[in-house]
């Protein structure tokens, strides 16, 4: 068997933070090395007590301790702490990173399915799928590039899918195990860099899903919306799904100049939002998945004293 590990900078409320950590503790990490971006006792106490959870408060504390001053940028602070873990003292064979909304989803045990892997395999990526917002079971799958993919986007999505990689609303890069133990190392975000060179022919893991639950609802997309197009995935800086349609940034600035708040409603129900329509065209092209976390449960099992 190969153990594995995850790494993540979390900056959410106590509750998600346990469902992530215990989700992935469910599915056999060896080790969650887990950095806070502010402080929250709550949850430090609670994941302290977890003897495979290595936690830490990423305070004024921490960055000095590091020698580095604390990035603006949250992307510079993940990049950072995912690298951070890698080179700390090795304790499994395989790290990856994700964020505390990504899932990992195996129907054969993750350990089972590193393990398989040839000894000269160096990283393998994991593809997401997306959650469909206002439930908590039915995602988009992960489309393969090609000129199908595309047809199918356009299809599923008739008036916005032009402006969408792969149909979905976040990354199709997925995220990448990395085999441990190799020397000057940099983990990004989706991709991971050995002396300035971005790691070749990652692994393709068929057999495992990262389940991002990146819009649960109507309304917390809305509440995230404003950072992520200053800040976060729908910022100005990032490249259009394909040369004739828009950056995301471009069609949501375009869309609230246009119609408002009407407008990204728009987008929401034809793109993102639960619907029989939706599941139906879905389906149609093999695209649906049905899938149940069952965090509060699992969260129960690893964190049983858990104030959540």
């Amino acid at each position: 068997m190969a153990t594995w590990g995850l790494s993540a900078t979390i900056l959410a409320p106590t509750a998600d933070i346990l469902r992530f950590a215990a989700h992935h503790l469910e599915r056999g990490a060896h080790r969650l090395y887990i950095y806070l971006d502010d402080e929250n006792d709550t949850a430090f106490n609670a994941l302290k007590s977890n003897p495979k959870v290595r936690v830490q408060t990423c305070d004024a504390a921490y960055w000095k301790r590091r020698s580095v001053s604390r990035p603006v940028k949250h992307q510079a602070r993940q990049t950072l702490n995912a690298t951070h873990a890698y080179t700390r003292k090795t304790e499994v064979d395989w790290l990856i990173h994700t964020d505390v909304d990504e899932f990992l989803l195996s129907d054969t045990p993750i350990t089972e399915t590193l393990a398989a892997l040839p000894s000269d395999t160096t990283s393998a990526r994991v593809r997401p799928m997306e959650l469909l917002g206002g439930s908590q079971t039915a995602f988009k799958a992960f489309l393969p590039p090609g000129r199908r993919r595309n047809e199918v986007v356009k299809a599923i999505y008739p008036t916005f899918g032009e402006h969408l990689k792969g149909g979905f609303l976040s990354h199709v890069a997925g995220k990448l195990f990395v085999r441990t133990g190799l020397p000057d190392m940099e983990i990004r975000i989706h991709n991971a860099f050995q002396n300035g060179a971005m790691l070749p022919d990652a692994a393709e893991l068929k057999t495992i899903d990262l389940a991002h639950c990146h819009a649960a609802s109507w309304d917390a997309w809305r509440r995230a919306y404003t950072y992520r197009i200053a800040k976060g995935s729908y910022r100005a800086d990032l490249k259009p799904a394909g040369q004739d349609g828009l950056s995301l940034h471009q069609l949501f600035r375009q869309l609230e100049e246009q119609r408002g708040e009407a407008g990204l409603r728009a987008f929401y129900d034809e793109v993102i939002g639960d619907s029989a329509d939706l599941r139906a065209r879905l389906h149609a092209h093999g695209a649906l998945r049905e899938v149940n976390l069952d965090l509060d449960a699992t969260v129960a099992r690893h964190f049983p004293n858990a104030p959540v």
